[in-house]
């Protein structure tokens, strides 16, 4: 009887921590920093990646440098500014919470250009040499 009991109470607080593990990522802002993004722009399929400091990098899948800079989110946008252009800032939207890997999502940019993106797992890029 008592092993019964301890099992029953081991299975409701395992199962009630995997609820709260998935709360938890349901509710968890969106960020920037230590991911990687794809997505096509112009007919060019792109990956870019923001490191832990806030610094993108953007290369063609074909391996081509297209920008670099760096990155930030204010409120429900995530704001670039190139070091390659004097464009300054340019922000697009974000959804509330976190993108898990694999998921996809359509950005606006404050231009009005559309974009959809899909994350993907987080590699560091490097800049060309």
């Amino acid at each position: 009887m008592r092993f019964t009991i301890c099992l029953s109470a081991l299975v409701l607080c395992a199962s009630s921590a995997q609820v709260d593990a998935k709360t938890a990522a349901k509710h968890t802002a969106f960020q920037l920093n230590e991911t990687s993004w794809t997505y096509v722009d112009k007919k060019m399929k792109v990956r870019e990646s923001i490191d832990a400091s806030g610094n993108y990098i953007e290369n063609a899948v074909s391996g081509k440098h297209i920008d670099h800079g760096t990155a930030v989110v204010k409120g429900h946008k995530a704001c670039f500014t190139s070091a390659m252009t004097k464009e300054g800032e340019l922000c697009w939207t974000t959804p509330r919470n976190a993108v898990a890997i694999g998921h996809s999502f359509v950005t606006t940019s404050d231009k009005g250009q559309k974009l959809r993106v899909t994350r993907i797992k987080y590699t560091q890029l490097k800049m060309p040499g």
